[in-house]
């Protein structure tokens, strides 16, 4: 039965020390193209901060009237952080005791923020984007300026590209390792309690 448990303590091993790369490495890429700016401009989301060409995002965006990116105003990048450690250790534990009901449990919680969090990357892009100062220089009746969730749009003469950068991906590869740790608990017979995993 030892033998048996080794692939779901891995999984959830993986699954818990995965989305720590976010602490080194972009959660989000944003890039912008125009024929000004052929090798683009870019700006990086990640767990706990903004990092890119920030300044000249924000400068673009004010002459379209969108309010100016401020890291610090954004609550997302203070509690992520703790988010993040959190699922982490909860996937530690699961993997010292790998029981169907904590890997259910997390992979639960897991898939559920992860819908939270893009619905709100949605929401923020929809607001910046909608939500414009009516005396901007530039005013294009019927325009809104919303980037991509994922994917590329055009946006006057911008190209805006949206991507998972390799904190994302990362991310995504930790819930998939808890799927098949979850999966690999649930086609194995439930151990008698008492009994060392």
């Amino acid at each position: 039965m030892k033998r048996v448990a080794m692939g779901p303590r891995a999984c959830f091993v993986l699954a818990g020390t995965l989305p720590l790369v976010n602490f080194f490495l972009p959660l989000w890429g944003i890039r912008l193209y125009a024929p000004q700016y052929p090798e683009g401009i870019s700006m990086f989301i990640w767990i706990n901060r903004i990092s890119g060409q920030l300044d000249l995002v924000n400068g673009l965006n004010h002459y379209i009237g969108m309010k100016a990116i401020d890291p610090s105003g954004i609550p997302e990048l203070r509690w992520m952080p703790i988010a993040v450690v959190s699922l982490s250790v909860f996937a530690f534990l699961v993997a010292a005791v790998p029981r169907r009901l904590f890997a259910a449990l997390w992979t639960s919680v897991y898939s559920l923020l992860g819908i939270v969090g893009l619905v709100d990357f949605y929401l923020w892009g929809y607001d910046y984007g909608h939500n414009l100062d009516p005396t901007a220089p530039i005013k294009i009746p019927g325009m809104s300026y919303q980037p991509p969730l994922i994917g590329t749009k055009e946006l006057l003469n911008f190209t805006a590209v949206s991507y998972p950068h390799v904190g994302g991906v990362a991310l995504i590869l930790a819930v998939l390792c808890g799927f098949v740790g979850l999966w690999l608990l649930w086609r194995k017979p439930l151990m008698p309690l008492g009994t060392s995993a």
